[in-house]
Order: C-alpha cells, then sequence, then structure tokens
C-alpha cells in the first residue's frame, strides 16, 4: 500500500488542492451574507472532502476490473437515466436530478464516467485493428445517442453534447480510418454550419416549434449567442451582463470580494454555472489565465500518465477523461465570451455542485489508478467480456 501511494503524482494533488481553495474562496465571494446562499462554502468544504474520498477510492481500485464490468455499469446507467424521465426533480428547467433526502443527485453527470469506461472497454477488445465504420462507429454512434436523446428529453443539453464529445474523443485514439475520420469531421462541421445557417434564417419559425415542444428556453440560450439582435432583454441579461463584468476586470481584477457585478447580483448563480465571471472580474486576466495554467498542467499530467501506460485500455479511459473536462472548461468559459452558447454546465472544479465535483474526482481518481495499474501487462488480467464487434473490415 505504501509504495503505491508513493507513485500518486504530487502535481496532480496539489493541483486539485489549488482548484479547491480557488473553489471555496470564489464561492464564498459571492454567498456571504446572501440568506439562501450564506454558507455555500462549507458546503463545498464538505462535497470536497468526500470528492477526495473518492478520488483515493478510485486510485486504489484496479481500473482494469471496472472496464471489464463496463457493459452492466452501461446497462445500470441508462436505467438510471431512464428512471430521472419519471421521478426526476425539476431544476433550472432541466429535469435530471433524484432526491436522496435533502440531498440531489444529477445521473447524467455520473453517465459521462460509465460512457468513457464503456466506449474505452469496447475501443480495447478491437486489439489494436483498424475500426469498421459498419461493424464499429456506427455501433458505439448508436450506443451514444441513446442516452444523448433520454438527457436531450430532459432538456439537459449541456450534458447530453458532453456525451457526444467523448465518443469523438475515443474515436479519434481507437485506430478509425483516416478517410472515417475525415468524413465524420466534414459531416460534423457541414451539419453544424447547417444548423446554425438554418438558425439564424429561420429564426421566427423556430422559436415558435421550439415553443410548441415546451423547449423555449433553447431560444433563450440560442439566440444571444447567434441573433443578439432579436434576443429578449431577458434572454440576452445573461451574457450580457457576465461579459461586462468580464471586460471591468481588466488586467489585475477589481479586487478579492470587490466585483461590482457579481457583488451586485447582476450576474446569475456566480456561485455555480457563472463562477468563472467572478474570478475574471474579481481577479482579472491574470486571475483567469493561472487558473487556465492549472488546468493546462492537470491536463498535461494526465496525457503523461497516458503515454507511459502499457496497458491499452489505461489511455483510452484517460483520452476519455480529458475530452470531457476540456468540453466543459470551453463550453463554461466560452459561453460568457461569445463562443459558445449558454448551457448550464459547471467549471471543473470550481463551480459549486456535489455531483459534479464528485464525478470529477472520481474520475481524476480513475487517472490515478492508470498510473498505479497500467504498468502491468495485459495478460495478466482476466479478458474483459463486453459487446464485442464482428472482425469484418469495411
Amino acid at each position: 500500500m505504501l509504495q503505491k501511494f508513493k507513485k500518486i503524482d504530487g502535481v496532480i494533488v496539489l493541483i486539485l488542492v489549488l482548484l479547491m481553495v480557488i473553489s471555496i474562496f470564489s464561492i464564498y465571494s459571492v454567498t456571504h451574507g446572501r440568506d439562501k446562499l450564506d454558507g455555500f462554502q462549507i458546503k463545498m468544504i464538505k462535497f470536497y472532502v468526500l470528492g477526495f474520498i473518492a478520488f483515493i477510492g478510485m486510485t486504489f481500485v484496479d481500473y482494469r476490473l471496472l472496464v471489464k464490468y463496463a457493459l452492466y455499469a452501461y446497462i445500470s446507467g441508462v436505467g438510471l437515466l431512464v428512471l430521472v424521465s419519471f421521478i426526476g426533480t425539476e431544476e433550472n428547467g432541466a429535469q435530471g436530478w433524484i432526491m436522496i433526502g435533502s440531498l440531489s443527485f444529477q445521473p447524467a453527470e455520473l453517465f459521462k464516467l460509465i460512457l468513457i469506461l464503456f466506449l474505452s472497454a469496447v475501443l480495447f477488445r478491437k486489439n489494436k485493428n483498424k475500426l469498421s465504420f459498419l461493424h464499429d462507429v456506427i455501433p458505439l454512434g448508436l450506443m451514444t445517442l441513446l442516452p444523448f436523446l433520454i438527457v436531450i428529453s430532459q432538456n439537459d443539453l449541456g450534458n447530453a453534447l458532453s456525451y457526444i464529445v467523448i465518443l469523438v474523443g475515443l474515436l479519434w485514439i481507437g485506430n478509425i480510418k483516416f478517410s472515417h475520420a475525415l468524413i465524420g469531421l466534414l459531416i460534423i462541421i457541414g451539419s453544424a454550419t447547417a444548423i446554425i445557417t438554418s438558425y439564424i434564417q429561420f429564426h421566427d419559425q423556430i422559436k415558435v416549434f421550439l415553443e410548441d415542444i415546451n423547449r423555449s428556453h433553447w431560444v433563450e440560450r440560442f439566440d444571444p449567442w447567434l441573433v443578439p439582435d432579436k434576443a429578449t432583454a431577458r434572454a440576452s441579461y445573461h451574457t450580457k451582463n457576465a461579459m461586462l463584468a468580464i471586460a471591468s476586470g481588466g488586467m489585475s481584477g477589481e479586487g478579492y470580494m470587490e466585483g461590482t457585478s457579481v457583488q451586485s447580483n447582476r450576474v446569475p448563480y456566480t456561485y455555480s454555472d457563472s463562477i468563472f465571471v467572478q474570478i475574471a472580474e474579481e481577479f482579472g486576466f491574470v486571475g483567469s489565465a493561472a487558473l487556465l495554467l492549472l488546468y493546462f498542467i492537470l491536463i498535461h499530467r494526465m496525457i503523461l500518465i497516458a503515454l507511459e501506460c502499457r496497458n491499452r485500455s489505461g489511455p483510452f479511459l484517460i483520452v476519455g477523461i480529458v475530452a470531457m473536462m476540456l468540453y466543459q472548461i470551453f463550453e463554461n468559459i466560452g459561453a460568457f465570451i461569445g463562443l459558445m452558447p449558454l448551457t448550464g454546465i459547471t467549471l471543473p472544479f470550481i463551480s459549486y455542485g456535489g455531483t459534479s465535483l464528485l464525478i470529477n474526482m472520481a474520475s481524476i481518481g480513475l487517472v490515478m489508478s492508470v498510473k498505479l495499474h497500467g504498468q502491468e501487462v495485459e495478460e495478466e488480467f482476466p479478458k474483459s467480456t463486453v459487446y464485442t464487434a464482428p472482425a469484418k473490415q469495411m
């Protein structure tokens, strides 16, 4: 046990501690003295205690054992997502939470880690063979599309899109044929261009359609991004004030607990989804860059662990986790500087929220498990019993 402790990446642990400190102080800055929010920093400390327990627990669990039973985790995860559709509670327009006593749990967050395990297990079983478009790419796409559609039906666009990003990231290193990757890239670019162009040109018709299917809040999120001149004052309120707050931060910020916009409640959800705005306004470009540097170092260390791993399933897991986190970071920050639509996704390790933090901490623990156990040869571990596509190639 002591030998395994010595193998833990100290740099990653240090970064997690620094992110914890940033999170707690940032949450305190925008919640202190406010009736319903006062004390959230104490709750976040408790979440971090549980998070480090999850991190340590996952570190010492052999990740290959999780890969072995990934199919059962996938089936259970899909079942949990379906259950949410019937008994889930609604928050901010999304029906994605299950109440356990006084605590809420978001299965869509957990499923990101489950999907990474499952897709990694399938790709591992390909044994370095080129992926067949018909027998591999399409089945994996359908298995990702199922939870995507379930979560979309629950009005959780942010988490649903993360499933697609995870799939693309894993296919990228899953020995996909160059021609298939190129075709897929062209399809993604073409589809995105067509959707954005259609939304702009046929805005009024699409708006009516989305309102008819109870997706009017999507309009409020896409309008400020794509057609700001048609966005209502309510729809543009969040992103407009967020941009003003970030701009007012300048180079060094307005000072801790001195942010004009975040302290006057002009930016909604500054303790959760919009917490980057608090950092940018109170600590400016320097503080924002320092946060991004911590993320960069964290991801760099994870990639190094993937490169050093001798077991092929380990790198798949790490790439899936890196794709998940890069998407969350880019989407969250991009939404407040006009690059992405506002989807309500959290900023990893910083935003207030128990489920998101626990899943992210468990994911880093899984990366550490790869570091501890990934040096052993594959033959020493029983083969996985997961979905295996036919060997036929196209």
